[in-house]
């Protein structure tokens, strides 16, 4: 597995953006409709990756910077979105190695906090995040009060508090 940086509108990022949004679509029935631009993952305010097995695209994840706007960000907020891995490279370790890359560019950047909304529908998101440290918070963003939506942290402090 390799992992590269890439523009959130880069050909790959788009096709498992797509693929995450069909997901998404099949549990919840919409997608998700957060306002995403390729800049908002450009470093060092942001990062996305692209794994690939075999020359495939087939993992991918990002964070963007926030700060304090009232919508329950808070200073210092990374923001992980479109965390995703494809149905025949799962149970692999993929999302766990995404995660823990995403979190170290965003710790490397400076922001303190790692956020992420996810739902109920996705259990599988809800085991990875809480297996790697992240604890419940209170809403922010465009779910907030979207009832199946969860709501995580994790600080990016060196021992994780």
């Amino acid at each position: 597995m390799e992992f590269h940086i890439r523009s959130y509108g880069h050909p790959d990022a788009a096709l498992l953006s797509d693929q995450v949004q069909a997901e998404y679509r099949s549990r919840f029935g919409y997608d998700d409709f957060t306002a995403l631009h390729p800049s908002h993952f450009d470093p060092p305010h942001g990062l996305f990756l692209v794994g690939y097995d075999a020359g495939e695209p087939v993992a991918s994840g990002g964070w963007r910077a926030q700060e304090y706007d009232g919508l329950g960000y808070a200073d210092g907020d990374a923001e992980l979105k479109r965390m995703f891995v494809v149905a025949r490279a799962r149970r692999r370790g993929l999302a766990r190695r995404v995660l823990a890359a995403l979190e170290d560019s965003a710790r490397d950047a400076g922001r303190v906090r790692m956020v992420l909304e996810t739902g109920v529908m996705l259990p599988e998101a809800v085991t990875l995040y809480e297996s790697s440290g992240y604890r419940p918070t209170a809403p922010f963003g465009p779910f907030r009060a979207y009832e199946e939506s969860r709501f995580y942290a994790k600080s990016l402090g060196p021992d994780g508090s």
